[in-house]
């Protein structure tokens, strides 16, 4: 995507979380309760507005909620609020109208605050499909059997390979979205914003989902989060050290730096990333970043070692742990890293799917002391820690 100040260009997030919470069993609406020590909506907020490509969020709340919402999203500036209506359907279509009024968009990706772990890596295969689609949405197959049942006896199997599991984010044109919800006439309250663009005549594409992108509904799923049971709290640990040389770039933490000298290396060097990586498998005992990223392989060769963390962070999705926070520290005498700080925080937070307040950035030197002292290199230290 390419960044413009003209909002009919630009690409939108509208979360929902306008709801009461009556199946939740909870003493306030759900989006307000604590999931891994923040409100739900929060995570939400916090990674779509972080993603490089996603230009403004706005939050639709119920009317009565907004001193919740904003007590909730305390740490945050830069969302809309808009106030929802009855239903679900009525609550994304006050929420296109003030974006609309605010001067439209391009594209709007309109996503349930009750399902607070997106990542960024479902957002960029939304974005790249909306290049050539009008819609997309994530899914996922269903693995079980499958029956439809009537009266509480099985009436027939269903073929589960023509099913999927319809999750949020859902990427649409903002033009065909808006005048898709204006023309639905069902007398239904749509339980997505699929069905409306179908309804309208439009195709709607398909990417693949994520685990992680679980709905909180029913008691059973705050349980654990309201006995503060996060499962198992793990540490990891990295440390790495890369050559300082000269016709090399130099990158830390994502971030390329003008400097005289790069860090020299297989891939990039970005050897903040490279303790990230060995950090965050460190925490599933999932070896280290030369188990999964051979220095002998080709085609890891001037590689970007965002790869090598955002594969770090796909495997702790996968075994069903939450990133809680990261802490790293660059070891050198030049350059100055406190002019690029925050930039590297929220490059890190994008590839984490993370807030930026859950990523710490340090540097230090070591008095003119040993290789880094001397300028030989640079060092980088990191621990993560998660929940599973």
């Amino acid at each position: 995507m390419v960044e413009t100040d003209d909002p009919s260009q630009q690409t939108h997030a509208l979360i929902v979380a306008a709801g009461v919470g009556t199946r939740s069993g909870l003493d306030l609406p759900k989006q307000f309760e604590l999931i891994g020590g923040k409100p739900m909506v929060l995570h939400s907020v916090e990674r779509l507005s972080s993603h490089p490509d996603i230009d403004q969020v706005w939050v639709v709340v119920a009317a009565g909620q907004e001193a919740l919402l904003d007590r909730a999203l305390a740490p945050l500036s830069s969302y809309k609020t808009v106030i929802g209506g009855a239903t679900r359907q009525e609550s994304v279509y006050n929420g296109l109208t003030a974006i609309r009024q605010a001067g439209g968009a391009k594209y709007v990706l309109v996503h349930d605050a009750a399902r607070p772990f997106v990542s960024h890596r479902v957002i960029d295969r939304l974005l790249d499909r909306l290049k050539h689609e009008s819609a997309a949405i994530p899914v996922l197959p269903c693995v079980d059997t499958m029956v439809q049942a009537r009266d509480g006896q099985i009436d027939r199997t269903v073929d589960r390979d023509s099913l999927w599991r319809v999750q949020t984010p859902q990427a649409f044109s903002f033009p065909k979205l808006i005048a898709a919800h204006e023309a639905f006439t069902s007398g239904q309250d749509a339980s997505d914003d699929a069905q409306i663009f179908r309804a309208a005549g439009h195709a709607v594409a398909t990417v693949e989902g994520d685990e992680a992108l679980k709905k909180y509904t029913v008691p059973a799923d705050f349980a654990g989060e309201r006995t503060e049971n996060m499962g198992q709290i793990r540490t990891g640990m990295g440390y790495d050290v890369h050559r300082l040389a000269t016709g090399e770039d130099l990158w830390l933490g994502g971030v390329q730096i003008d400097h005289e000298k790069g860090l020299a290396g297989h891939s990039d060097a970005d050897v903040l990333l490279h303790a990230l990586t060995d950090a965050l498998l460190g925490t599933i005992a999932a070896g280290d970043i030369g188990d999964h990223f051979p220095p002998t392989d080709p085609q890891w060769r001037g590689a970007a070692s965002a790869r090598f963390v955002e594969h770090a962070a796909s495997l702790i999705t996968q075994k069903g742990g939450v990133i809680n926070n990261v802490d790293v520290t660059i070891i050198c005498e030049a350059p100055k890293i406190k002019p690029h700080r925050e930039t590297i925080q929220r490059k890190i937070a994008g590839l984490l799917s993370i807030g930026i307040d859950q990523v710490s950035v340090k540097a230090t030197t070591t008095e003119g002391l040993g290789f880094a002292g001397r300028k030989e290199g640079i060092a980088a230290q990191a621990i993560a820690t998660i929940s599973l």
